[in-house]
Order: C-alpha cells, then sequence, then structure tokens
C-alpha cells in the first residue's frame, strides 16, 4: 500500500502499461521497455530508465509511485535459511523467508531455490497452532508489495529464485485480486518469468476462493492447509473449518482438480494428542488418494505462547508408513529455518520498540 495514495507501477501488468501510454499518445513498445527497466535490470526510480524520453519519465513520476521498502533486518539460519524483515511505505512490518534447495517443497529440485512470501500483515483467520493471526490482522498487502518481496529478496542476496510459495504471513485467498494479480507478474515473461509449476498458494479452506481460483486462467500448485481428516479434529485446530467444513472444502478440490492439471497438495501439521492418530492417518489417505493429492507432514514447530507440541520421531514415521501403504505419494518434511523462527507456523506479527520509541522489528 502506497503512502502517496499513486499506484505502484510494480502493481500493473503489460497491457496496462500499454493503455496508460496510449492516453499520453506515447508508443506501445515503451511500455516493454518500462517493464524490462522494472524487472530484468532492476533500477531504483524512473529517472534511471535512459531510454524513455525525459517527458515521459516525469509524467510517470507524476503518475505512478516506484516501490522501495526498507530491508529492517535479515537473520541467517544454520541450514542457510534466511529471514527477511521489511517495512512497508506505510510502516507496516512484514516477513519473507528465503528457503535451501529442498526436494520436498513444491517441485523444486536440488538447485532450486524457494521464497515464502507474505500477502497479509497479519491474519484474521486464527489457525490455533500459527503464530500469524496471534497479534490479529492489519491489511492486504498490494500485488506490488508481494511482487517486491521477491525483488528485495533476491537483491539482498544476489541469488535467483525459481521456486514461489504463499505461505508467508496472511491467508492469500483472503486477498484474492491482489495474489492474483502478483502470480499474473511473477509468471510472465516480461515480469520475473517464474513457472507457474513452480508457484504454490497455499489455503486454510477457503472454498468459495478454492473454486474461483479454479476458473482463473493460472495453472500455479495449490496447497490446503489440511491439518485434520475429520471435522472434529479440525475444528479443534481450524476455525474456517466453522464455516467451510470438510465436505465443503474437499468438493471445492473436486472442482479445482477438474479443472486444472496441476496435481493439489495436503499440508498436514503432525501435533502431538491432537491429529496424529493412526485413524487419521487413514483417512486422510482416504481423502488423498480419492483426489490424487500429495501428502507434505509437517511436525509441529514451536510458536511461543502456544502449548502444542510434535510427536515423536516414531509417531511421525508410523503416520508416514500408513500414508504409504495406502499408496500415497506423502514425504515427511524436516523444518527448514526453525532457529531463527522461520519455519512453517512461527512467521509472526510482533512489534518491539527502541529506546526512542522506533519500531525496528516485528518479529518473534
Amino acid at each position: 500500500m502506497q503512502t502517496t495514495g499513486k499506484r505502484s507501477i510494480h502493481s500493473l501488468v503489460l497491457d496496462e502499461i500499454t493503455d496508460y501510454l496510449a492516453t499520453q499518445n506515447e508508443r506501445p513498445y515503451r511500455a516493454k521497455q518500462i517493464v524490462d527497466w522494472l524487472y530484468q535490470r532492476r533500477v531504483g526510480g524512473f529517472n534511471e530508465m535512459s531510454d524513455l524520453p525525459q517527458a515521459l519519465r516525469e509524467r510517470l513520476a507524476q503518475e505512478f509511485a516506484f516501490g522501495n521498502f526498507e530491508t529492517v533486518r535479515v537473520l541467517g539460519s544454520q541450514d542457510t535459511t534466511r529471514k527477511f524483515l521489511f517495512r512497508l511505505g506505510d510502516g507496516n512490518l512484514i516477513e519473507s523467508v528465503l528457503i535451501p534447495a529442498s526436494p520436498s517443497l513444491y517441485g523444486s529440485t536440488s538447485d532450486r531455490r524457494t521464497i515464502c512470501v507474505s500477502t497479509q500483515v497479519g491474519c484474521a483467520y486464527g489457525c490455533k497452532f500459527c503464530a500469524s493471526g496471534l497479534d490479529g490482522f492489519s491489511r492486504n498487502l498490494d500485488a506490488s508489495e508481494i511482487v517486491q518481496q521477491l525483488l528485495a529478496v533476491e537483491k539482498a542476496s544476489g541469488e535467483r529464485i525459481d521456486n514461489v510459495v504463499f505461505m508467508g504471513m496472511g491467508e492469500p485467498l483472503a486477498n484474492f485480486a491482489n495474489v492474483v494479480r502478483a502470480i499474473r507478474i511473477i509468471n510472465a515473461p516480461w515480469g520475473l518469468e517464474i513457472g507457474a509449476r513452480h508457484i504454490t498458494v497455499s489455503t486454510s479452506g477457503l472454498a468459495p476462493q478454492i473454486r474461483k481460483l479454479a476458473d482463473e486462467p493460472l495453472q500455479s500448485r495449490l496447497a490446503i492447509s489440511l491439518h485434520g481428516a475429520t471435522d472434529d479434529v479440525r475444528d479443534k485446530i481450524m476455525p474456517i473449518n466453522r464455516k467451510y467444513n470438510l465436505t465443503t472444502l474437499l468438493a471445492a478440490c473436486d472442482y479445482y482438480a477438474s479443472r486444472k492439471k496441476q496435481r493439489i497438495y495436503f499440508e498436514y501439521i503432525l501435533i502431538a494428542g491432537i491429529n496424529d492418530a493412526e485413524e487419521q492417518a487413514h483417512l486422510l489417505a482416504h481423502h488423498a488418494r480419492r483426489l490424487g493429492a500429495r501428502v507434505n507432514l509437517i511436525p509441529y514447530n514451536t510458536v511461543e505462547g502456544l502449548e502444542w507440541s510434535r510427536p515423536s520421531r516414531e509417531k511421525q514415521e508410523r503416520f508416514l508408513s500408513i500414508l504409504r501403504g495406502h499408496q500415497v505419494v506423502a514425504t515427511l518434511r524436516r523444518e527448514k529455518g526453525h532457529d531463527i523462527d522461520a519455519a512453517c507456523g512461527q512467521l509472526r506479527l510482533q512489534t518491539k520498540r527502541s529506546e526512542d520509541g522506533v519500531i525496528i522489528a516485528a518479529v518473534s
């Protein structure tokens, strides 16, 4: 969100830039020049777009904001995961995580770099195992603020990102329009050119938006934060299940699978004594087999203020073996970035202040 009231140039798709230029009696090819400066050369302002006429650069600066948010802090994990704290134009703080190569991260292979991006400041959905919603919800990110997380992390790390997961702070499908717009920019040949098979959108279970996403001309992957194979278990940890129960959610997944070529993923955080019973494994396998879904098991990651714990290693392996015994494609993920609170479920909206009262961090 821009404090100037101007729309960010990074939130526009190529056709919109072309349409704007037409109103200025500029040639259409100028639009391609502009996006080349934005996403290939990664300039820091309109004044650096040296092959545009000076008058056009000035008009662009008057009409559009050029978003460059501030990198407040970077934390490095022993496993080389890095967590980035960004300050947005209005002072709000968000986090992104750069994850080292892992064969279990949604299409990534041994040489891929994955970014976990945030889509909201905080979260309103209150999943009981997750830190992101503990301190409430502030606002949606606009498309430019999502895209700029990739640009900023690539600039800071010097690494090319080629795998994107919408699994940071917030519920992506509650910010539907901005997330879809950001995906178009990330995926476009004129944009960041990351293949749709390497873009994964996660949701806690917003069934109507899953159906809406199925009707979009995108081929990104969908991950469902399931975490329970029955309503009684999901109700304990996923408040959204009281609005869209398991039957409704799985029907939306059926619709999505009928419209898309991409495999659906089930995320399943294993919490001791809550959802790790063998019965849950058998029922989860049934749901996954029917949809042809892949299951990613994630041992619970500790969150300060929550009393959950992860099952024993033996119980984790038993749960996995039951799934595989039903011929379900399943993995047991070993967390990345746990030591810097960057693992699944650990990103959190929390402010800390310096002695003069200036907010300097938003992490725990």
